[in-house]
């Protein structure tokens, strides 16, 4: 297992970074990247600090063209497919254009990155996909219709990749996080106060502001979600799912337990005047 070669996408901060600098830790060789190239150099300063070794490349997993000239040469063994952002706001407030950003980034780049690394993978007969969803892949919720669609669908390519691959010698798992501090609760206000002056729901924002600080002090860290990734990544036989944090199994039971009329009236209150 010693130095076998790891991508993780989207490492400048919160999970991708613990999670870059854990598999450093368990002897991976790890391949990490980031854009802009600051936050690429900032990435390559916190493994300095941590006292490991990650090898950093600037690249924006939407970029087709990128992709295909990384990835090839990395001569993968695994790949953490972890890149992604929340782009808040109500579902007729976020431009389509955005929305087709964030699906490119989420659902269609983690297929195109399996894509290009598993002739790698298959001529070794052992690899590892590790796609990094959310426990909001199990559950919907106002404002953040886009991403949990996204989580919705890279939890059912997962699942649908795990299958065709098996015979191939290729595991491929799902982390279902939780809330983590990962400064995703930072840029969902930016984006809920920039959408907010055009909505035909302004208080639903002022809303959704309340609650985001509400929430911030009950989520965990990311670097949890970092140890379970290395677990998927060290076990000699992984789980096809891995959820991480208090709040996962709690998501799962409210949908299970609640009747969908009273989640929806309950969401109302969030989203409606």
């Amino acid at each position: 297992m010693l130095r076998r070669p790891v991508l993780v996408t989207g490492a400048n901060s919160g999970v991708g970074l613990e999670t870059a600098l854990h598999l450093a830790e368990l002897g991976f060789r790890a391949v990490v990247t980031a854009r802009p190239e600051e936050r690429a150099e900032s990435l390559a300063k916190a493994a300095t600090e941590a006292g490991v070794e990650v090898e950093t490349a600037v690249l924006d997993v939407a970029g087709a063209q990128a992709c295909e000239e990384l990835v090839p040469r990395l001569d993968l063994w695994g790949l953490v497919n972890n890149a992604g952002y929340m782009n808040v706001g109500r579902l007729d407030d976020v431009p389509i254009e955005d929305a087709q950003r964030q699906l490119e980034v989420m659902v269609v780049a983690p297929i195109r990155l399996v894509k290009l690394t598993l002739p790698s993978m298959r001529r070794r007969g052992e690899g590892r996909v590790v796609n990094v969803s959310s426990v909001t892949a199990h559950a919907t919720a106002a404002m953040t219709g886009w991403y949990e669609a996204c989580k919705h669908a890279l939890s059912a390519v997962t699942d649908v990749l795990r299958r065709e691959v098996a015979d191939d010698g290729i595991d491929v798992v799902l982390i279902e996080p939780g809330g983590l501090n990962t400064g995703v609760a930072d840029k969902a206000k930016d984006d809920l106060r920039r959408r907010r002056p055009g909505s035909v729901a302004p208080s639903a924002y002022d809303r959704a502001l309340t609650a985001v600080d509400t929430v911030r002090p009950f989520v965990g860290e990311p670097v949890a979600a970092a140890r379970v990734i290395g677990e998927a990544l060290t076990a000699g036989r992984p789980r096809a799912r891995y959820r991480v944090g208090a709040d996962a199994p709690v998501v799962q039971l409210i949908q299970a337990l609640v009747p969908e009329r009273v989640r929806d009236r309950l969401a109302r209150v969030g989203v409606s005047e």
